[in-house]
């Protein structure tokens, strides 16, 4: 089918220490919306704020960039002169994943998989460490994903997009890769034959230099390949034999090193530009030719049909690949759940699934929302779009003709599998930020590699009586930005699954639950639910058993009651979740800050060696860049804070590697110094002893 050039959408993002506001204006597969040049009010080129990287090819464009946009030629690049590789750097590794028995009856283990490009920011103006802002897109559905892409690029900024760090330590501690974006776009929107043409260069012995340098990136940086998109028209054969032959060196060279390539349906064996909306011959030789595979999947443009998909699927078939390394492009940056989709095409309900699928855009859960949006605005938005309208995954419903959730046909998978784990329900952004229930600062904030592994099924719950409301609340939490808050009558007792996994338990293991009550909420009785074997079959609760975790009063405030599994057996923990149930006919409001699982708590080593890197100073603020060397042993973030001149802590940012971008620093009560500290932090968000400095005022 064509498809229309969707609306272009705009929103605000406040960017940490400059006070400026950025257009989202992103660029849009087969000729879609134009693209933006530049940004009133961006960053100057020199600024300290670091940024995610992006860049040309090899030659620039002609004339100036705009405002706070750089020009840079990946050809040139060198990490050893990468001013902002530490602030770059992913550290998280990726994280192996399993699939339980699946949520419901027609979501499926072993077919359709889902990828996704999403636009985070615009392509020069992505911080590499979050901003002063809850307003952004942050994902949590990992669970359905097989791959995020990284999506931009333009011609007036750089064609070439590698994903910032915490979108990829995010993603990879939920098991998803992270692939950054080749964009070479459509003449209508100033792409210019000449850059793929530099792309594919080979130098005097016949490699391609471009193939080493995306290669060194995606294993410097630390993400998992590269989804590249060849929109320019005016080519010919021999360019796109010289295409092919660079994406077959590409994916030679990076699989060694774990990378994954993706092409998209565009550039054909022509050298045109010809949207096939299928896997065919003329652009199966991208996918896999007669020496085999030269790239890892296929995503067909949106003008797939019925017809093209199952001969897709067939052709996949006949090459010896899987049909679900294509995925059929869904473009719902325009209309999200009201985008009309031949969903029987890719996912038929009554038979094996056609191919995989890829969402476009799916931020419009975000950017669809209206001015004065919150968080909880945009979760309650998200968790429609990925569970379905019931928010209810062991009942999604969608089989018809409207939205098909995503949990309706594609079985979530998990990575709960080893000792000690933790979660305090911080989905990677929020209005504050809490230590042990106390507001540690009040700012605004987002940063996704401080996210924690989320329940993935939201929600599914079993009682007899009404259902509870369950959400991703932001009004308290016990640590981070966000708690999760369960509300309702609780007439009859609720189970509430949390996370299915594969935990081993012995004698000595333990699960520590932290919650209260909110004021307005009567008593309620909780137990942890506990389950040692699987679901016995689809859409069916796990075989829990419950262990008391005492009574909350309201007016109680934060406590944390301790469990011993092994009262229940040992093995591998299968599901974990609460029972709760109402007492005295009150309506509960029953808040979870915090779960962990472990055989016993330590304290982690400090990072050492904190020192100012660099200092900038305007109207009286200091910015400035902060580097450390690692903590011994394993650690999950880092935390920065400041202490003041009456002693108090005021938290000012975290990051999983060893350098931090700290901006708009002022002087506090004549102070000599500002002092300033960063801690490691462990997997059950135990804290270390500081490494300290001071800024001399």
């Amino acid at each position: 089918m064509n498809r229309q050039p969707p609306p272009v959408p705009r929103r605000r993002v406040l960017l940490a220490g400059a006070g400026a506001a950025a257009a989202l204006l992103g660029p849009s597969l087969g000729g879609g919306s134009a693209l933006a040049a530049g940004r009133p009010g961006a960053r100057a080129a020199e600024s300290l704020q670091p940024y995610a990287s992006y860049w040309f090819p090899d030659s620039l464009p002609s004339g100036t960039p705009g405002e706070g946009i750089t020009w840079r030629s990946l050809t040139d690049w060198r990490p050893e002169t990468d001013r902002d590789l530490a602030f770059n750097t992913a550290t998280v590794p990726l994280a192996e994943r399993f699939t339980p028995v699946p949520a419901n009856t027609t979501a499926r283990a072993d077919q359709a998989r889902i990828s996704a490009l999403a636009a985070f920011d615009h392509t020069a103006g992505n911080p590499s460490q979050g901003s002063a802002t809850a307003d952004y897109y942050a994902p949590t559905h990992w669970a359905y994903l097989d791959e995020l892409v990284f999506w931009g690029g333009s011609s007036g900024e750089g064609l070439i997009l590698a994903p910032n760090a915490p979108v990829v330590d995010a993603a990879h501690r939920n098991g998803v890769p992270v692939l950054g974006t080749v964009f070479l776009p459509p003449a209508a929107f100033g792409g210019q034959l000449r850059w793929t043409r530099d792309l594919v260069r080979r130098d005097a012995s016949g490699r391609f230099p471009l193939v080493a340098k995306l290669v060194q990136v995606a294993t410097v940086y630390g993400f998992d390949g590269w989804f590249v998109n060849a929109e320019t028209e005016g080519g010919d054969a021999a360019l796109a034999a010289d295409m092919q032959a660079f994406l077959r060196a590409l994916r030679a060279a990076g699989a060694p090193r774990g990378l994954r390539i993706t092409w998209y349906d565009a550039m054909n064996t022509t050298g045109r530009v010809g949207w096939q909306g299928a896997l065919n011959e003329l652009n199966r030789p991208f996918f896999q030719d007669a020496a085999g595979p030269v790239a890892d999947s296929l995503f067909v443009d949106f003008r797939w049909s019925a017809g093209r998909l199952a001969d897709s699927g067939r052709l996949a078939d006949r090459l010896g690949r899987s049909r679900y390394e294509l995925w059929a492009g869904v473009d719902v940056e325009s209309a999200g759940w009201d985008t009309r989709t031949d969903w029987d095409a890719i996912i038929p309900a009554d038979r094996d699934h056609v191919v995989s699928y890829g969402f476009y855009r799916p931020e419009w859960t975000l950017s669809h929302l209206p001015a004065g949006r919150t968080p909880g605005q945009f979760h309650a938005a998200d968790d429609r779009f990925w569970s379905g309208a019931g928010l209810d995954p062991t009942r999604p419903g969608g089989r018809g003709g409207g939205w098909r959730a995503p949990a309706t046909a594609v079985a979530d998978r998990a990575t709960l599998s080893t000792l000690p784990f933790a979660s305090t329900f911080n989905t990677g952004h929020g209005l504050r930020w809490y230590e042990d229930g106390a507001v540690a600062s009040d700012t605004p904030w987002n940063h996704l590699g401080l996210q924690d592994r989320l329940p993935p099924r939201r929600w599914a719950v079993w009682t007899k009586g009404r259902r509870p409301d369950v959400s991703l609340d932001f009004a308290d939490a016990w640590r981070g930005g966000s708690s999760l808050l369960v509300r309702g009558a609780l007439d009859a007792p609720a189970t509430l699954e949390l996370f299915r996994a594969r935990l081993p338990a012995g004698a000595a293991t333990v699960l520590d639950l932290t919650h209260r009550l909110d004021p307005s909420s009567g008593p309620v009785d909780v137990e942890v639910a506990v389950a040692l074997r699987e679901a016995p079959a689809p859409g069916a609760p796990a075989p829990y058993g419950y262990l008391p975790a005492g009574t909350l009063e309201p007016g109680g405030g934060w406590r944390t009651d301790t469990v011993r599994l092994g009262s229940l057996g040992t093995g591998p923990v299968r599901a974990l979740g609460v029972r709760l149930t109402g007492r005295g006919g009150a309506p509960a409001a029953w808040r979870l800050g915090a779960l962990a699982v472990h055989d016993g708590v330590t304290t982690p080593a400090p990072p050492s060696g904190l020192e100012i890197t660099d200092t900038d100073t305007a109207d009286g603020a200091a910015s400035l860049r902060l580097r450390w060397r690692r903590a011994a042993g394993p650690v999950r973030h880092y935390e920065l804070h400041r202490r003041l001149p009456d002693g108090t802590r005021r938290f000012l940012g975290g990051t999983c590697g060893t350098a931090f971008y700290l901006p708009g620093l002022r002087r506090a009560q004549n102070e000599p110094a500002a002092r300033l500290q960063v801690r490691a932090v462990q997997e059950l968000f135990t804290v270390s002893e500081p490494a300290e400095t001071e800024l001399p005022w």
